[in-house]
Parts: C-alpha cells; structure tokens; sequence
C-alpha cells in the first residue's frame, strides 16, 4: 500500500473504538515524538495531526503493530470528538464510559504490590497484610452505607471511589484476577 499501514485508533480508558486512518513511517515518527496522532492523508497527500484544525487532538498512549507488521492499533486519550461531523468517533458511538480505567487502576495496584515504594499508600497496604487490606474494605463498605442515608452526592461518590479502590486492592492481595468475579455475574446471569 505504498508504505502506508491502517492505524486503529482507540480510545485508551474506554476501549471504543474512535477512527481509522493511515500511518507511514513518518507519521508514526512524527506521533511518537509529538504524542499527539498523526496520519498520512491521502486525500491532502501530507502528514496530517489529527485536531490541527478543529483543536480535537488525540493524545498517543502506546503504539503497537499487529503480528504481522501490516497495521498498528493506537491507544489514545481524545480531547474533544474525533469524528469531523462532530460524533465521538467515526462509528457514530457515544464514548462516555470511564469503566476501562479500572484495567488501568488495577495495573497500577498490580506494580504497586510487586514493586513497593515507601511513598505508596497502596504498598503500605500490602506491607500491612490482608487482615488489613480486609479491615479497610470493611470500612468503607461501612461508610458507604452511611453516606447512602444522606443526600450529600460528593460525599457519596467520595466513599464509593474509596471502596471500589479497596476492594480492588484486596481481589490483588488475594491472588485473584477482576475478571473471575465477571465470571461468576455472567455465569449467574445465564441462569435465569
């Protein structure tokens, strides 16, 4: 194809799918130094960044190609809509959900336990064992309840974060992946 390779554009917290462009050994040059995506556009037969004229640009994440070396997925974080008609993406999708940063917090929680730092809060958790990453759990599950009775959403969200968090520090402190407990919803959906 002349030099030039698909590049998929995804969005790194959500996982959507945003767009499809082209990339040439030059605009895979110019992404990583610039860190922001660039494609070579056929139509305009140049370089071109995505958000150069709109002010939407894509922010590179990583860059990877495929096994065999004919296309290159591109995690990135979009500021704005990526579609020129004003869509979030190309495929018409709404890119709203943030879920895919629990993947990103749990690869963090994941180098926090295997590479402790004596500033990390997550690392004096695992220091302190799981009596103690329990313990914290069980107190914010406790304090969410509370917040649940009152009409103060910021503190709510505040405590639901905290639990969530802690939760996820102890499935790592257990040895036990996020996606066994999607095994036990899905399975338990399939049974009604």
């Amino acid at each position: 194809m002349d030099g030039l390779v698909p590049a998929i554009v995804q969005d790194a917290i959500s996982g959507k799918v945003l767009m499809q462009g082209y990339m040439n050994e030059e605009a895979v040059a110019k992404t990583k130094e610039s860190g922001m995506v660039t494609f070579f556009s056929r139509s305009k037969n140049r370089l071109w960044t995505k958000g150069e004229t709109s002010g939407n640009f894509i922010e590179l994440v990583s860059m990877t190609s495929d096994c065999d070396g004919d296309s290159i997925l591109v995690k990135a974080n979009p500021r704005g809509p990526v579609c020129h008609t004003g869509s979030d993406t190309c495929f018409e999708e709404v890119n709203t959900s943030k879920t895919g940063f629990i993947d990103q917090l749990r690869a963090i929680i994941k180098d926090r336990k295997t590479n402790p730092t004596d500033t990390s809060y997550t690392a004096s958790l695992f220091a302190k064992g799981i009596n103690k990453v329990a313990q914290k759990v069980g107190e914010e599950a406790v304090e969410i309840v509370i917040e649940a009775k009152d009409d103060n959403k910021e503190l709510f969200m505040g405590e639901a974060a905290d639990l969530l968090y802690h939760y996820l520090v102890l499935l790592e402190a257990k040895g036990y992946e996020l996606d066994e407990v999607m095994d036990v919803l899905i399975d338990r959906h399939k049974k009604k």
